[in-house]
């Protein structure tokens, strides 16, 4: 160890490139996407009469990866809302017939959600709609995603990986 450094010093940083414009455009290109995304998503989910928040629920329930169906703490934490929120989302959803709730074969203290059939083709229309909109905008998240590969984060500003990245693109 050279006499200069000290086992608690931590060794120097790689000095990181400055943004360019084009970073900035495509960061800018893409929130303007996610926004009409998010503008487009929330139109579909009320022509079809659900709220934009029954309807992240109901994809959530869809989406969700474990080997179970999904519980109510589950959506809570997957909505980034409290448990009492989530079964009152719920509620409203088993009162139009879009859920079922059914307590878990294993644990009867937890509660687990399933799409009815209705659920289910209201998800899959809005589902349709909201892929050809995010197809249309392909070059906006191309862009991105070759900004963000010549850009030098720090490891500590990265994001967490998702369970659908941790499992690779295909979902294995």
């Amino acid at each position: 160890m050279p006499a200069s450094a000290s086992p608690l010093t931590p060794p120097p940083r790689r000095a990181r490139r400055k943004l360019s414009p084009g970073d900035y455009q495509a960061l800018g290109a893409f929130r303007q996407a996610l926004r009409r995304f998010l503008a487009f998503s929330e139109a579909g989910a009320r022509t079809l009469g659900l709220t934009p928040q029954q309807h992240q629920a109901l994809l959530a329930v869809r989406a969700h990866p474990g080997p179970d169906a999904m519980s109510v703490g589950e959506l809570a934490r997957a909505l980034i809302i409290k448990n009492h929120s989530a079964l009152g989302l719920v509620d409203r959803l088993v009162e139009r017939g879009l859920l079922v709730r059914a307590p878990s074969p294993l644990d009867r203290r937890r509660v687990l959600l399933t799409l009815t059939e209705t659920g289910h083709r209201k998800l899959e229309a809005i589902s349709r709609n909201n892929l050809g909109s995010l197809k249309s905008d392909l070059p906006v998240f191309t862009d991105l995603l070759e900004a963000l590969e010549h850009l030098d984060l720090p490891p500590e500003t990265t994001a967490p990986k998702t369970v659908a990245a941790k499992r690779g693109r295909d979902g294995r």
